[in-house]
């Protein structure tokens, strides 16, 4: 059966979309079948997917999805794949729950900001609720600046912390725009996304 993670965070921009498709082109690389569930009405889950068939999708499976429509999805979707990668809408209510439920892991983007920070709790509150493992994630990571520094403290006060961070790169936005993933290419962005994935597939072990 396959294992689910569930992107959350109640501030929109704080890198959900990029997190879930960053993460399903490295497992996918590394032999996984990966399913990509967008609840999002956005969709912009769903426009990647869409560029991504100009580079086949062999492998990779998109479902859409409302609020409550997440469980019978998921239990679709473990038959036939390892992961099931769950983008959400930025908000925190009774909506979101039902993709905390289904989740063995929930990822957490933050950005360097305290706003991003501030935004944290809400989600942490629901996934003590469903009784589910969160990993905040700092994304657009500014290394070395004050900010960034005071934001990655206060984080790791308030649920795991994971050690790899995403750092504030242009190959994010231009391969999510592109329909790929920066694991498809080469440089500091590719290490990033697979130190992450390494931290989460541990985080999956039972």
């Amino acid at each position: 059966m396959g294992k689910v993670i569930t992107i959350a965070q109640q501030k929109g921009g704080a890198g959900k979309t990029t997190l879930a498709v960053n993460l399903a082109v490295e497992f996918l690389l590394r032999g996984q079948r990966v399913a990509l569930l967008d609840t999002d009405p956005q969709g912009s889950l769903g426009r990647w997917f869409m560029a991504r068939r100009e580079f086949g999708t062999e492998g990779l499976d998109f479902s859409t999805a409302s609020a409550w429509g997440v469980s019978y999805e998921c239990e679709k979707l473990r038959k036939t794949n390892d992961l099931i990668i769950v983008d959400t809408p930025p908000k925190v209510d009774a909506d979101l729950r039902p993709a905390l439920r289904e989740a063995d892991i929930v990822l957490i983007p933050v950005a360097s900001s305290h706003v991003d920070l501030w935004a944290v709790d809400g989600v942490l509150d629901l996934v003590g609720r469903e009784g589910r493992k969160a990993l905040l994630v700092l994304n657009r990571w500014k290394s070395g600046t004050r900010l960034a520094g005071t934001v990655a403290t206060a984080a790791s006060a308030k649920a795991t912390l994971a050690e790899a961070r995403l750092a504030s790169r242009m190959a994010y936005a231009e391969t999510l725009g592109e329909g790929r993933g920066v694991a498809e290419g080469r440089g500091p962005a590719k290490a990033e996304i697979a130190a992450l994935a390494d931290e989460v597939a541990a985080l999956l072990q039972p």
